[in-house]
């Protein structure tokens, strides 16, 4: 989702080889189709996706009067189901189940008036009962479901809400529903057209390419956790990082996070043990080391290879921080040390400040203080 996000801010044209693009995704959808309806009732097409997703008892033959009236009528699928249940066409069980879809939106809107995006999408996908749909649901692979709702509320977090919405009139939940709109039809490469391919590692079998990248080389995600334990799966994810590695006609970038947001907590994983079995003669590492101290857990091996081969550093001093450490900056206030990256004179931290947010400062000028 992060490599789609960043592409369509570059413009730079992509394509989901195998799979969908993270808003095209129906557990994404079905999840923005209920904050459709909060937004706006008369949103037939989010009505038609919310009201039987989870089923709650709601036939084809119900939705079918519902639409009948709604022609005749000439209101939205939401007035023609008000007037379905004020009326006495419909079956008592199939007037209740509509009833309690009516609530349901009802009490959304209530109850997320004044929360943030990423709280908004929390309690959709905890009252619409999201989450239990498909952990029970055969239909496709549950866990991989569930961790795209998640990353929907990590993309909910981190939205915008830019000066041109506010110009436009926009509330932060409409802004969002209106660029989700725009990104599941933009961004997609056309067949002729040159563009990046993203993939699963699964997906890639077969297939060769000028250039690849390999992202989240780390212990606990590639070798994946549950595999660490088990021999026989630690072995196959080897072959499928050799399958990885070998896709690549001439050049390949492996890369790793030092730290990585997982679940709404901060991880700090050593890089991947598939990383140390390389032969060192044939890495080099782009990313010159700088005088930040890494975390604890890196591991002797994973350290040895990580050796960097460029030492034409410039000489100026600058201040040593760790990550996770907690700095005070004469502006910005307290924040604690994130990432960094560059070395000498250009070495710079990244630092989350309380009231300030992210920020990136370089060390030689920034005049930071350990707490």
């Amino acid at each position: 989702r992060l490599f789609e996000e960043q592409l369509l801010v570059a413009q730079i044209p992509y394509r989901v080889y195998g799979g969908l693009r993270f808003f095209d995704r129906a557990e994404v959808k079905d999840a923005l189709a209920y904050l459709r309806l909060v937004a706006n009732r008369h949103d037939d097409a989010a009505f038609e996706r919310a009201v039987n997703t989870p089923p709650r008892g709601i036939g084809e033959r119900t939705i079918e009067t519902v639409r009948a009236r709604s022609r005749r009528e000439s209101t939205s699928l939401w007035d023609a189901v008000l007037g379905e249940i004020a009326g006495s066409e419909l079956a008592g069980r199939s007037r209740n189940a509509l009833r309690g879809f009516i609530e349901t939106i009802e009490q959304l809107a209530r109850d997320t008036r004044g929360l943030t995006m990423a709280e908004q999408f929390e309690q959709v996908i905890e009252r619409a009962q999201l989450k239990a749909y498909y952990e029970n649901d055969a239909r496709g692979p549950s866990e991989s479901r569930l961790e795209n709702l998640e990353e929907l509320v990590n993309v909910a977090n981190r939205f915008v809400l830019t000066a041109e919405d506010r110009d436009a009139g926009l509330t932060e939940l409409t802004a969002f529903l209106s660029a989700a709109a725009l990104e599941a039809g933009e961004g997609e490469g056309e067949a002729w057209q040159p563009c990046v391919q993203l993939m699963s590692l699964h997906s890639a079998k077969g297939l060769e390419f000028p250039l690849v990248f390999v992202a989240g080389l780390e212990d606990g995600l590639f070798p994946s956790t549950k595999s660490l334990d088990e021999p026989g799966r630690l072995e196959e994810e080897r072959r499928l990082a050799y399958v990885g590695i070998t896709r690549a006609r001439r050049k390949l970038v492996l890369s790793y996070a030092e730290s990585r947001r997982i679940h709404g907590s901060e991880n700090y994983n050593r890089p991947s043990r598939f990383l140390a079995e390389l032969p060192r003669e044939l890495l080099f590492e782009v990313r010159p080391r700088v005088q930040v101290t890494r975390p604890s857990g890196f591991g002797r091996d994973a350290s040895q290879w990580l050796a960097t081969r460029n030492q034409a550093h410039a000489s100026i001093e600058v201040p040593s921080f760790r990550m996770g450490q907690r700095v005070q900056h004469a502006r910005f206030g307290e924040g604690v040390v994130t990432d960094y990256e560059g070395a000498g004179a250009h070495a710079r931290v990244q630092v989350n400040f309380e009231d300030e947010g992210a920020k990136w400062l370089v060390l030689a000028y920034a005049n930071l203080t350990a707490l």
